[in-house]
Order: C-alpha cells, then sequence, then structure tokens
C-alpha cells in the first residue's frame, strides 16, 4: 500500500513527503513550491487544508509566510511513519525485502525519520531476522550518500533478539520504548515487553 491509495491529491502527498523530510526546516510557499514542482495555487490550496486541518502551523517572517509541522497534532507520528515507507531508508527497507532475506521485524528510529543526526549511541534502524548483510549494506550506503548522514542500524536473529528483550538490555530497551516506525513484522509478537 502506498500514499496514493488512500490520499488522492499528488499535490498533498508531496507537500506532506517534504513538510516531513525536511522537519527542521520550516518551508515557505515558493520554496514548496518549487520541490513539489505543481503550480502554486494547488500547492496554496492544499496549504490551506492541512493549516485548518491542524498538522500544520503558519508564521509570519519578514515577508515571508513560513509552514510549520505541528509534533502535537494527533496523528502526527502516523504520518511521519507513512512519509517514512515512501522515501529514505525506509522506503528502501520496504521495497527490498523479498531481497533481504527472511526480516521478521524492521524498526526505524521516529527521532532519525524526523531528520535527527545518527549518533554513534543512538540506534536508528533494527532488523530481527536472518537478513542478507550485503544487501542491507548495500542499502544502508546508497541512503548514506542520498541523505547525506548515517544510519546506525543493527541487526539480530530472532533468538538475539528474544535474549537481549529478555535481559532487559539497556540499549535495546531504550530503543524500543522511544517513539519507531514499524516497517516490516508483527508488533504484538516481537515488541511486548
Amino acid at each position: 500500500m502506498r500514499m496514493q491509495d488512500i490520499i488522492t491529491s499528488e499535490a498533498r502527498i508531496r507537500i506532506l513527503i517534504e513538510l516531513f523530510a525536511e522537519t527542521s526546516k520550516d518551508l515557505y510557499v515558493r520554496e514548496l513550491t518549487r520541490r513539489v514542482g505543481t503550480e502554486i495555487n494547488a500547492v496554496r490550496r492544499e496549504l490551506k487544508r492541512l493549516t485548518d486541518a491542524g498538522l500544520i502551523k503558519k508564521e509570519k517572517r519578514g515577508n515571508r509566510l513560513y509552514y510549520l509541522l505541528r509534533r502535537e497534532y494527533p496523528f502526527y507520528y502516523e504520518i511521519l511513519s507513512m512519509v517514512s515507507k515512501e522515501v529514505g531508508i525506509g522506503k528502501n527497507i520496504v521495497s527490498n525485502i523479498s531481497k533481504l532475506g527472511k526480516i521478521k521485524l524492521a524498526l526505524l528510529s521516529s527521532a532519525y525519520a524526523e531528520g535527527r543526526e545518527a549518533e554513534k549511541q543512538q540506534l536508528d534502524l533494527l532488523i530481527v531476522g536472518e537478513a542478507d548483510l550485503k544487501i542491507l549494506e548495500e542499502i544502508v550506503q546508497q541512503t548514506r550518500i542520498k541523505a547525506n548522514r548515517d544510519v546506525n542500524y543493527t541487526v539480530l536473529t530472532e533468538i538475539e533478539f528474544s535474549n537481549l528483550k529478555s535481559r532487559r538490555e539497556p540499549f535495546l530497551l531504550s530503543f524500543l520504548i522511544a517513539p519507531n516506525i514499524l516497517l516490516i513484522g508483527d508488533p504484538i509478537k516481537y515488541l511486548s515487553l
């Protein structure tokens, strides 16, 4: 399933992808129009709808009107999850699932999806199962080059994951209790603590 299956406006989908892909940067109408590649009136119309819905807010700075995401919007993380499966490492994992092996669970850090830079002690992507490490590294490397930022990931077998979870290993628990995006898998089977 893709965003186009549930959101009928192509301009709205592109705007959502741009806003969520650049959450650390506020965007104004002309810049959004350039990025989205459609006419300015269509962008303005969709921005009005998203503002009226409460997902974004306007902020005037000088002679420009900037649009900012509202993290307190009730469906913010659901939309972030959808967008994360349409672009970046999330899309690359989901679209290459058959090549990656027998993946049982793939989780992407919401903080990473929002634009946080990878830090050595923070996990951005967790893969559980029997993964083809060569293909996974190629996918991660492509993402690093395109996004110009690292992705800290780890791959665990189901037994390793279960053992670490039952021992309440701090690095794993801190990742699991933080907001994450489920790319692949059954959250009830693997994520119940």
